[in-house]
């Protein structure tokens, strides 16, 4: 006999349309397919026109949360509002009640899925978040239950469509990157202010939900080092390519014995790498574990319908699944006490100068190279001097600290021999 499980749906945007849409479209699929009778028994959106255009009956229109809360059909909260006002009052309110709540809120996990856990726990009833990283890409499900057998040591993801879409259209169009960027949000691709997608607070939440996961121990996003792609130019993405790099903005999380390493930043990785034909609003995630070696995620990273695939796959899995999972590790506002966080990580570096084109100059950079104990491994002048600008020297590195490189171009800038004119790590 099929269980019957009722849905509430908070917010009917894009994501909260999605998830409605599929619900009601996939009904009988679910039945047939899952055993499980799920239907749709109250909606809550104050725009009218949302609920007309989707059709929503007017039976299923709750005018409160207290409304949807008291409603004994209700099991399951979805909650598709976004950020972390109203979003997490609701989300609260209904895990009080003794309710599950599926969400695909992200920077709600990132910040408060402690609290939120916490109060799961007590009601007894779960909290689901596939949706809010990498859009209808299952990463979250396969943390739990599918790569368990391993310890993961690293994972490497584009968890941005934004950013991504961006980049691609850098480098196949040559357009620089207030150009693209206008593209993008007429294309919809980015919001009117795109400092959360550009700047990389996006990726930042999502690693910290996902690096938590792999590495089983809390990584708040305070930990994350993050740097944009707003500085990026076109002539490095060029450059990047002639060398036989692809540039992507990657959100890096390394599990190692001397500690955790995670970050968000544009990087160059070598074309052959799986992570580089990853182009447009496309998401993936490369994950290395120690029993199935390097497997690689990837799919739409949003979107109403992908992302709607997860919201859903939660309500499914939270409507077949009775006893309840949690975090696998002590999930508290801050990392525990004896887990180190690695700031001065090693890395590869592309490091492009102006120089003057005379006697001198080279031999004084890699002499500052040299004293920071940077090892060089290759180096290369990109045509002659035109204008007073100088010319472009490029500049690659052996893997070498993070600090190195930044005592390197401070005293390069201090003593004028060059300007630094772009530095982007290489994995």
């Amino acid at each position: 006999m099929a269980k019957k499980v009722g849905v509430a749906i908070l917010g009917l945007g894009v994501v909260g349309g999605g998830t409605y849409q599929t619900l009601v479209e996939h009904h009988d699929f679910y039945l047939k397919t899952q055993k499980a009778d799920i239907t749709v028994e109250a909606v809550l959106d104050k725009a009218v026109a949302r609920l007309d255009a989707l059709g929503v009956p007017e039976e299923l229109r709750a005018k409160s949360i207290e409304e949807v809360l008291a409603n004994p059909a209700v099991d399951i909260v979805v909650e598709t509002i976004g950020g972390i006002g109203v979003a997490k009052a609701f989300v609260t309110a209904a895990l009080c009640s003794g309710k599950s709540v599926v969400t695909s809120n992200k920077e709600l996990i990132c910040k408060f899925s402690h609290e939120l856990e916490d109060i799961a726990k007590r009601n007894g009833c779960g909290l689901y978040y596939e949706a809010s990283c990498v859009g209808g890409v299952p990463i979250i499900r396969t943390l739990i239950d599918g790569v368990q057998a391993n310890k993961i040591s690293k994972m490497m993801g584009i968890v941005n469509g934004t950013t991504n879409y961006i980049l691609t259209k850098m480098s196949t169009e040559g357009a620089d990157y207030a150009e693209t960027l206008k593209e993008a949000q007429r294309l919809g691709y980015a919001e009117f202010d795109p400092t959360n997608d550009v700047e990389g607070f996006d990726s930042t939440y999502k690693l910290s939900i996902l690096s938590s996961m792999a590495f089983h121990t809390k990584v708040p996003y305070t930990k994350i080092f993050r740097e944009g792609i707003s500085g990026i130019a076109t002539e490095d993405i060029a450059y990047g390519k002639e060398l036989g790099y692809t540039l992507k903005l990657l959100a890096i999380g390394k599990n190692t014995e001397k500690g955790i390493e995670v970050r968000v930043h544009p990087t160059f990785i070598p074309n052959a790498h799986p992570l580089a034909s990853v182009n447009d609003a496309y998401n993936a995630v490369y994950l290395c574990g120690d029993a199935v070696d390097d497997i690689m995620l990837y799919g739409r990273g949003a979107g109403a319908l992908p992302t709607a695939s997860a919201v859903v796959s939660d309500v499914i899995y939270a409507a077949t699944h009775s006893e309840i999972k949690y975090s696998t590790f002590k999930n508290t506002a801050n990392a525990e006490r004896n887990v180190k966080f690695i700031s001065n990580f090693e890395s590869a570096y592309y490091i492009r100068l102006s120089v003057e084109d005379k006697a001198g100059v080279l031999a004084k950079i890699t002499g500052v190279f040299a004293k920071n104990g940077i090892s060089i491994v290759e180096i290369e002048q990109k045509g002659k001097k035109t204008d007073e600008a100088g010319v472009p020297l490029i500049v690659v590195t052996h893997q070498t600290r993070e600090n190195s490189v930044k005592n390197a171009v401070a005293k390069i800038g201090e003593t004028g021999i060059a300007k630094v004119e772009a530095v982007i790590r290489v994995e």
